[in-house]
């Protein structure tokens, strides 16, 4: 049976990087060179792979959409070529490229898994080795069709995924949604689900363009024109963390702020600040008065996934109702609706 073989794609970030006088920073080759010195990564068991490294790297904090594209059409390209692929990204903005990737890549049958570290691969202690590691042997032997990220032993899935810690190795959490797998003494599927089969339906790409789309942290005695300069053109929508379950305070004027917007077409979205948990514009009469103002539920969705699931939709030519409707249903396993 011959092995499997995986595409990996280094875009950037801490695991590649190389130390230097001024800290650590990106060499090109200095990845591929480095894993070249590491016999772990040739062992029998372990698929083959190549590795393509992007020039230049980009740091994930200067992440945007058209980066995602790039992202997403370098798959594509690979797309027959291999069995599975494998993201090498930056921690700060992974957990958003795993969201918009999980939108675009329509029709995936292959794993597409993104990992990366907090340590420098070449460096001693890095969490980075048993990341990639990790990585290559899951998307060759256990096929879960779908975007994950994988971290700390955990593989997620990746519109599920947020930044939990920003200096541990524990630094992704999926906080609504179990990990897909396990991967300690033995590797335990989980919420993850094996695919044996790929039809003939082709991989195809959807297309994501910029949007212009504010985010707002409600706190006790915001002021209305906050929330009124956040709804001004070009904004095309925006994301409300709001209190608990969903609340916000019932003022009239921030209401009628809202409602407006919304009658202009702008796209309201209801988020909870609460690392965990779930919108219910139901429970209380302040929650309930948002989704009179036409404020839609954002369910248990990541800020990550709904950022990205808004330009995933703003994107295609979908009238706001549309665009509401699909905000609110699970299209990739994104949301738990009601």
């Amino acid at each position: 049976m011959s092995r499997k073989r995986i595409y990996v794609a280094y875009t950037g970030g801490t695991i590649g990087m190389q130390h230097s006088e001024q800290g650590f920073v990106p060499v090109p080759g200095f990845l591929t060179d480095t894993v070249k010195k590491m016999p772990e990564f040739y062992r029998s068991e372990m698929p083959e792979f190549d590795i393509h490294e992007y020039h230049p790297v980009i740091d994930s904090s200067d992440m945007t959409p058209e980066h995602w594209r790039h992202i997403a059409e370098d798959i594509q390209q690979h797309y027959l070529n291999y069995d599975g692929f494998v993201v090498l990204h930056g921690t700060d903005t992974m957990a958003y490229t795993a969201s918009a990737l999980s939108f675009m890549l329509e029709n995936l049958q292959k794993p597409v898994i993104i990992t990366g570290s907090q340590i420098p691969l070449a460096q001693m202690r890095s969490d980075g080795q048993v990341n990639l590691l990790n990585a290559l042997y899951l998307a060759a032997n256990y096929p879960i069709a779908e975007v994950a990220l994988f971290f700390n032993n955990q593989l997620f899935r990746g519109n599920r995924a947020t930044k939990a810690d920003a200096s541990g190795f524990n630094a992704f959490a999926s906080p609504n949604f179990p990990p897909l797998l396990e991967a300690g003494i033995h590797i335990n599927l989980i919420a993850g689900q094996l695919n044996q089969t790929i039809d003939a339906d082709p991989l195809t790409l959807a297309s994501v363009v910029p949007q212009p789309i504010s985010v707002v942290t409600l706190y006790p005695g915001i002021s209305t024109d906050v929330i009124r300069n956040m709804t001004t053109a070009p904004v095309r929508a925006l994301i409300i963390k709001s209190f608990g379950v969903g609340n916000a305070p019932q003022r009239p004027e921030l209401l009628q702020i809202l409602s407006d917007a919304s009658a202009r077409g702008l796209i309201i979205v209801n988020c909870t600040q609460c690392f965990k948990g779930k919108v219910n514009m139901q429970g209380y009469a302040t929650g309930n008065a948002l989704k009179q103002s036409g404020v839609i539920s954002g369910y248990d969705m990541t800020l990550e996934a709904t950022l990205t699931k808004l330009h995933y939709l703003l994107s295609k030519p979908l009238n706001p109702d549309a665009i509401r409707q699909q905000m609110q249903q699970d299209l990739r396993g994104e949301l738990t609706a009601d």
